[in-house]
């Protein structure tokens, strides 16, 4: 390490930032290309039916139109990252309403959108599936009659229109419920929810010879160069994507897209292809939306609140395709026990088809609902046996030394800091300053996602250094972020480094913007890239000053002589005459261990590497007249390890807890018949500047170093996962009634206030020896 002082911590200029804010960043909608043509998908517009024929003659031979197609133009391919169920066009059957079954290449988006309409199918409906409950019912029809004979993941169990059956077991589950003196029964639903970025997807392709480059909105450059290989039926060398810069993801632009079918029309036409949705099809036909659950909790408690044992069961709406669901499959599963001790468990979960809009990895995923339900359980929980909600979670929340539902062992007392903290600035309990006002609290846990990453490093002869990585910056700040990191290593400036990243042809793999991990993996490739130049740099110096490098050190750009400061070598001489490049790939920190006995289906997140703890404590104001929830504020405190940007990290977790708000009251899609009722920004409604509450942030350092760089944890995903709960059980707090669907709208909360009591057929509590 240098000697200079840490540049950790500091606030510094993002390299995108004036760009973006002058207006002068070029996204993948506004690139021009000659001889360019526009395409449009044909849509199912049905649920679910079988497709009798497709006509595509009178389209193609409209005026302007280069290219009408079909699967029966692309490759005979089924593809899905965890069971391959889905072929880029409808083949043979639709399975939602925004299934592509063609899509056309004109000159002009008016001629594209003509001859999408003018493509004729003729279809034979069948019996949509639209209830996940119903689906799993051995009797429903199956949206996949084929499925067994689908390749999956090594791990994956599935079912009668399972796509993924996960459970997680600890203890003996009926021994805990003996050891309870009362048992308390909930059942939560929540709605599906979307991601809404504000650039809606579009892709660009073009080819040269047998190579394509494609200019996508993509988070994740090579897992969307692997869809494209393998659906084209093409090497991955053959295919170059490139993101411009990125209008926002939130999730819903992670995975494998439409990128493929821009390419096939490019293919086919020999000319540059572009497609950018409306935002309606934004909400139709992105097929990666937030799960809608049901969520089934038991838990046994002591009289005095110690938890003896939780039953949990959790059925998400995976929509008609399988996708990256099981992510979300996996991390609800271990968000159950939440992070409590909780020495009996059993918890399944399963992913189930339905003819709905396909769901996935939309920020946090399983984590917002899951945390919802569980804290407002809890809430339950403490009234049931008479403690405030504070002091319940005090004698229940894991410590160092306690261990998690699949027995890793938990190194920090972080949640319970985080708890005393938040309650502090909050002013818990506080006095309420107007009628039907409250606070309500909610505690979580998260993971660091530890995977690949690469990333290479130079310094340009004018001593400046350049960070090449295939990371993905989604407007987060991340990658704009690693300066810091590599100039923490070489005593630079972080303003002396430009990052050239989002392009697959130039940095090394990394999944993506996915996952909260870019600092946690990309972060140590740039260090160890960083250390060998580095130790480049000190060889050289110590050649040329005739000195043991031991001697020498990096400050301020220049490598010295330690305790003669005179005695220097500017970065900029040295690198003249030298080649000072770095790689780096930082090897990812091991799973914590953990015992997998009598869990089925599970898949790769069966403990939490690096876990991070957090508290979120909301204030409401409820009007009893309309159901109308106000948040005037919310305090968000979290340890996130070290802290290496926290200007960064604060505007995540303000935003976090701003789009948190908007699902606790606001966001939710409305079906009928298979039928998104409100795709669209009028019906689907987002939390806007007047709606947003004061977010007080603060952060706790966790002395544990964990394996992430500087000890720093995931930070992009936590900070969405608490609020609904908080802002739940304040409601509850100060109205008396609870509300169990998710989001908590005027209408639902209307109707929970005109409830004879705060009981129905989802809530049931029992003493011992009776079942709920």
């Amino acid at each position: 390490m240098t000697s200079t002082p840490t540049v950790l911590g500091r606030r510094f200029v993002r390299r995108d930032g004036l760009a973006k804010v002058t207006g002068e960043a070029r996204y993948t909608a506004d690139l021009a290309f000659t001889g360019l043509l526009h395409a449009r998908f044909v849509y199912a517009g049905r649920a679910h039916a079988r497709i009798v024929s497709i006509d595509t003659s009178h389209a193609a031979r409209m005026p302007g139109v280069h290219a009408v197609i079909t699967q029966a133009d692309a490759p005979a391919v089924r593809y899905g990252m965890f069971v391959k169920d889905r072929t880029l066009f409808a083949r043979d059957v639709v399975r939602f309403e925004a299934e592509i079954v063609a899509a056309v290449a004109a000159d002009t988006p008016e001629r594209a959108a003509a001859a999408a309409a003018a493509v004729r199918v003729e279809y034979a409906d069948l019996t949509p599936v639209l209830d996940a409950d119903t689906a799993l019912d051995p009797s429903a029809p199956l949206v996949h009659p084929e499925w067994a004979g689908y390749a999956t993941l090594p791990g994956v169990e599935r079912g009668h229109n399972d796509c993924g059956y996960m459970t997680s077991v600890k203890g003996d589950v009926e021994a805990g419920f003996a050891e309870a003196d009362l048992q308390l029964t909930e059942t939560y639903r929540s709605d599906m929810v979307h991601a809404v970025p504000i650039e809606p997807h579009a892709v660009a392709a073009q080819w040269q010879g047998d190579k394509v480059t494609i200019w996508s909105t993509s988070q994740v450059p090579f897992p969307a160069r692997a869809g494209v290989a393998e659906t084209l039926q093409i090497p991955q060398s053959d295919v170059r994507i490139v993101v411009p810069h990125l209008g926002g993801g939130f999730g819903g632009k992670c995975d494998f897209h439409f990128e493929a079918h821009v390419a096939l029309l490019a293919r086919i036409t020999r000319r540059p292809v572009r497609l950018v949705f409306t935002r309606r099809e934004e909400f139709l036909a992105t097929d990666k939306v937030r799960h809608a659950a049901r969520i089934e909790l038991t838990t046994g408690v002591k009289r005095d609140g110690t938890i003896t044992a939780r039953r949990a069961r959790l059925v998400l709406d995976s929509g008609a395709y399988c996708g990256d669901a099981l992510f979300a499959t996996e991390i609800g599963l271990m968000m159950i026990a939440g992070p409590y001790r909780v020495p009996h468990l059993h918890a399944e979960v399963h992913t189930v088809y339905t003819n709905r809009t396909p769901a996935g990895s939309v920020r946090a995923p399983g984590g917002p609902q899951t945390c919802w339900a569980v804290e407002q359980h809890t809430d339950e929980l403490a009234r049931l046996v008479g403690l405030d909600p504070l002091e319940f979670r005090r004698r229940n929340l894991v410590r160092a030394g306690d261990t998690g539902q699949t027995g890793q062992r938990f190194v920090s007392s972080s949640a319970l800091e985080c708890l005393e903290r938040a309650a502090e600035l909050a002013g818990w309990p506080g006095e309420a300053t107007g009628p039907d006002e409250a606070l309500g609290v909610a505690v979580g846990w998260w993971f660091s996602l530890s995977v690949p990453s690469g990333a290479y490093l130079k310094l340009n002869p004018d001593g400046t250094g350049t960070i090449i990585t295939g990371a993905q910056e989604n407007g987060s700040g991340s990658v704009m972020g690693l300066p810091l990191l590599a100039a923490e290593e070489l005593g630079m400036d972080p303003g002396s480094f430009s990052v050239l990243y989002q392009d697959t042809d130039s940095g090394p793999f990394d999944i993506g913007s996915a996952g909260s991990q870019t600092t946690f993996n990309n972060g140590r490739a740039v260090i160890e890239a960083a250390r060998e130049v580095r130790e480049k740099l000190l060889d050289v110096a110590a050649e040329r000053l005739e000195i043991d490098k031991s001697d020498l050190e990096l400050v301020d750009g220049t490598v010295r002589v330690k305790g003669t400061p005179t005695r220097a070598v500017p970065f900029a001489e040295l690198a003249a005459g030298a080649q000072l490049i770095g790689s780096g790939s930082g090897d990812p920190p091991p799973l914590p261990e953990h015992d997998l006995g009598g869990c089925r289906g599970r898949l790769g997140y069966s403990a939490f590497a690096a876990p991070s703890f957090f508290c979120h404590v909301a204030r409401v104001r409820v009007d009893r007249a309309t159901g109308v929830v106000t948040v005037p504020q919310v305090v968000a405190v979290h340890e996130f390890g070290r802290v290496l940007n926290p200007l960064g990290a604060q505007g995540q977790v303000e935003g976090g807890v701003i789009q948190a708000v908007g699902m606790a009251l606001l966001e939710g899609s409305r079906y009928d018949g298979g039928h998104q009722l409100n795709p669209g920004l009028l019906g689907y409604k987002l939390v806007t500047a007047p709606d947003a509450p004061a977010v007080t942030v603060e952060f706790l350092d966790d002395p544990v170093d964990q394996g992430g760089p500087h000890g720093g944890k995931a930070v992009g995903e936590p900070p969405v996962v608490g609020t609904c709960a908080a802002i739940g059980n304040a409601i509850a707090a100060a109205t008396g009634h609870r509300v169990r669907a998710l989001p908590m709208n005027a209408e639902r909360v209307w109707a929970a206030l005109h409830t004879e009591a705060d009981t129905d057929t989802d809530t049931e509590a029992d003493a011992a020896g009776s079942r709920s």
